[in-house]
């Protein structure tokens, strides 16, 4: 019988002679219906100790003499088999509701691991203890899980597929990077992945599918708490997450304040302005400190009637600001040496309601109604001065607020015709007014957007083949007092996935996905940054259209999981920012067209797990770039990059080591390097409910973060060294505590999720 693996924790007191008894309430997964007659055996290692059957209202008793670590195991025909693995002690323990998963069609289903499967072209895992016990946040544990193409930075605390953050879903609901930073190990059950986006978010930008199945309560509350700081640098994160659920009502509260202060940050450039007939060669030196400090915070409410409904409406204040102050000279070979001074700062609100409704009909038939309004306001600040001598002081300002009001509404029906095959199919509409009020000039631009997407998505079981076909169509209209823009373009994506075995699986998919521009891209408003630059966006910028291959293979065998990806994208009217000259020693810096981007790459995954303690990944990509602009210039890159995780588990302590591989890219004409990082760190938990640890970051590195650059354009050459001093061997300290009470629930799931976060501001 195909098994899930479940993990529930319990500490008591220590006492070799005392017996306890063990309890619980055992139920069905989908509607938490009482289920008699499920056998219940107790296991000390591969010894059965003690047996028992659940009666008519689903509850069961054992009494046992063992307080050694023990294994409680539930079987009935009709369902998966669910291990609970109790710790050490004595006091009697009360495990709550238990929930049982119907047995999963094997045609649909086929076990690779223990905890892991692939199901309908995505890789389920169920984490392991000795994983969740080695995690002191949800990041650390994404990073030892076999989760091929899923990129883990601990120290920014974010995931990436393909470079792009995927689509998450937390119980059924899409959520941010946040929230799943506030979720504590232990309470993540399952996770489901795959690195082809859902049709129905195929135009929001993410990349890949995240769904993370974490635990409720039916009565009572929890509470989360995590904070990270450094005591020698301006560097403190937080998660705090607290609940309360009393009947069909559950009510949340979420904090995610993060800050910086970083005073040690440098940019040293050297480049040219070259045009028809001057050329100025220049040579920076910046100190640039900057500090910024973001407060997300939600509050939620969920009514579940019944099993079949669910109502929530959620209050979003997304309130943040950020300051820099660049000071430096520059050697012009024109004018000679200066100083220069930039002092920008931007804040930021944006309120928004977000109203859902799900209903399901019955097995088959879902639909789902979401509505979100939002009202945003960012106001920026620039003021750039360039002081040759005291009586000569050129300055170049930017004042400009920004006023955004948007609905996003989506409706999304499903409908299942067997076992094997499913429909979905849905629309999206998003109106905006965005107001641009520029003080300096009085000029207040008024842009307004019509988004609409429709969607379907056509899935299909054979045996051991899941294909499954989507493709949608996006019309978008964008107007401001001079310009009107339309765009229809369609966004079409196929599957296939093929089970060979419990041990080999394959993977083909294909993606065309087009990129419009923004609205700040498209805004007309030239803005002077420099005595040589002049800013601006692009009216008549092209979509980009994306067309992505990609093909998988993955083994799986106990304690190993490895994967080799292969993909090439293909890009069709490309955009980056460049250069033109103007005339008069100006120069213009906007978004351009160009004809060529081609990306191809080879991706090695393998994962060792649990080896008397010890685990290990690693992730290696070599990527090869291809960029064209007619006859004017061509470039390539061949480049390596990847991951690196360490990790060994004792009882309370763990000790794990992280490190990047970074690796360069080319966009356009220019080549960057990834941002570089490692972190050693030091944990220990002495109970379920606290944890603290220690931290080295950029071990060894003299100068932290480094981003240096190259550019190779003919009108504008560049080498930038930009590198954050304050990183370098910094020291962290993190602490965190945990509660909770109640009983566990399974609570409505939601699939849709929208959020405004467009803006007309081109910030320069």
């Amino acid at each position: 019988m195909n098994k899930c693996l479940i993990l529930a924790f319990a500490l008591a007191a220590y006492n070799v002679t005392q017996a306890r008894e063990i309890k619980g309430l055992i139920a069905v997964e989908n509607d938490t219906t009482a289920l008699p007659g499920v056998l219940c055996r107790l296991y000390s290692g591969d010894m059965l100790v003690q047996k028992s059957v659940s009666d008519h209202s689903g509850a069961f008793t054992i009494a046992t003499e063992k307080n050694e670590e023990v294994i409680l195991r539930f079987s009935l025909a009709g369902f998966s088999e669910t291990e609970i693995l109790i710790a050490p002690g004595t006091k009697n323990l009360d495990l709550g509701q238990i929930l049982l998963t119907e047995s999963i069609n094997l045609d649909e289903l086929t076990v690779t691991s223990k905890s892991q499967y692939n199901v309908r072209g995505r890789t389920i895992v169920y984490p392991a203890s000795s994983d969740i016990k080695a995690s002191s946040t949800a990041i650390r544990l994404f990073e030892k899980l076999p989760l091929p193409g899923l990129e883990t930075n601990v120290i920014n605390r974010t995931l990436s597929v393909d470079g792009a953050t995927p689509m998450i879903l937390v119980n059924g609901v899409p959520s941010s990077i946040s929230d799943l930073n506030s979720i504590p190990p232990a309470d993540i059950e399952k996770v489901e992945f795959s690195r082809i986006t859902p049709a129905r978010y195929a135009d929001r930008g993410c990349s890949g599918f995240l769904s993370v199945t974490v635990r409720r309560r039916t009565d009572g509350g929890s509470f989360y708490g995590w904070t990270r700081g450094c005591p020698t640098t301006g560097f403190l994160d937080a998660d705090i997450k607290a609940s309360y659920h009393h009947g069909e009502s559950q009510f949340s509260l979420s904090y995610n304040p993060s800050w910086r202060n970083y005073q040690d940050v440098y940019d040293v450039t050297e480049q040219s302005f070259v045009g028809n007939d001057c050329k100025v060669n220049l040579i920076e030196k910046d100190r640039n400190p900057f500090n910024y400090l973001m407060n997300p915070i939600s509050f939620k409410y969920n009514f579940t009637p019944n099993k079949s409904t669910l109502f929530s409406a959620t209050l979003n204040a997304a309130i943040s600001s950020s300051k820099r102050r660049y000071t430096g000279t520059t050697i012009d070979t024109q004018i000679g040496e200066y100083n220069t001074l930039m002092l920008a700062q931007s804040a930021q609100f944006s309120p928004s309601l977000d109203l859902f409704f799900r209903h399901d009909f019955n097995d088959r038939n879902t639909l789902e109604i979401q509505a979100v309004g939002t009202l945003s306001s960012d106001d920026y600040r620039r003021d750039n001065e360039y002081v040759y001598d005291a009586e000569s002081i050129e300055e170049y300002i930017m004042n400009v607020d920004n006023r955004r009001r948007s609905l996003i509404t989506e409706a999304n029906f499903t409908h299942s015709f067997n076992d094997a095959t499913s429909l979905s199919a849905g629309y999206q509409n998003t109106v905006s007014h965005s107001r641009n009020q520029y003080i300096s000039s009085d000029y207040a631009p008024v842009l307004t957007e019509n988004n609409n997407y429709i969607y379907a998505r056509l899935g299909y079981q054979f045996n051991k083949v899941y294909v499954s076909l989507s493709s949608g169509l996006k019309m978008f209209w964008v107007k401001n007092d001079l310009n009107k823009r339309s765009f229809i373009r369609n966004i079409s994506q196929a599957q296939a996935s093929w089970t060979i075995n419990n041990k080999w699986s394959l993977q083909a998919a294909f993606r065309y996905s087009p990129s419009i521009p923004g609205i700040s891209s498209l805004t007309d408003h030239p803005q002077q940054t420099s005595p040589y630059l002049v800013s601006n966006g692009n009216p008549n910028l092209k979509v980009s259209e994306y067309y992505n291959y990609q093909l998988s293979g993955s083994y799986t065998h106990k304690k190993l999981s490895t994967t080799l990806m292969l993909s090439c994208l293909n890009t069709r009217n490309p955009a980056t920012t460049d250069l033109r000259y103007l005339g008069n020693g100006l120069f213009l810096s906007q978004s351009m067209n160009y004809d060529t981007f081609r990306r191809s790459s080879g991706n090695l995954y393998v994962k060792l797990n649990d080896i008397a303690g010890f685990g290990a990944s690693l992730n290696i990509s070599l990527e090869h770039y291809n960029t064209k602009l007619k006859t004017e210039w061509a470039h390539s890159l061949t480049a390596i990059s990847g991951s690196l995780s360490l990790w060994w588990n004792k009882g309370p302590v763990t000790i794990s080591y992280w490190r990047k591989l970074p690796g360069k890219y080319l966009s356009g004409q220019v080549v960057g390097k990834n941002e570089n990082g490692d972190m050693l760190q030091v944990e220990y938990r002495p109970n379920k409910h606290w944890g603290i640890g220690a931290s080295w970051m950029y071990m060894f590195e003299t100068r932290g973060t480094q981003y240096p650059s190259w550019n190779y354009s003919a009108i504008n050459p560049s080498i930038k060294d930009r590198y954050i001093k304050d990183n370098a061997n910094m020291v962290v300290f993190s602490a965190s505590y945990s509660a909770d009470f109640g009983s566990i629930f399974r609570s409505g799931r939601r699939t849709l999720n929208n959020s405004d976060t467009g803006s007309s501001l081109l910030k320069m």
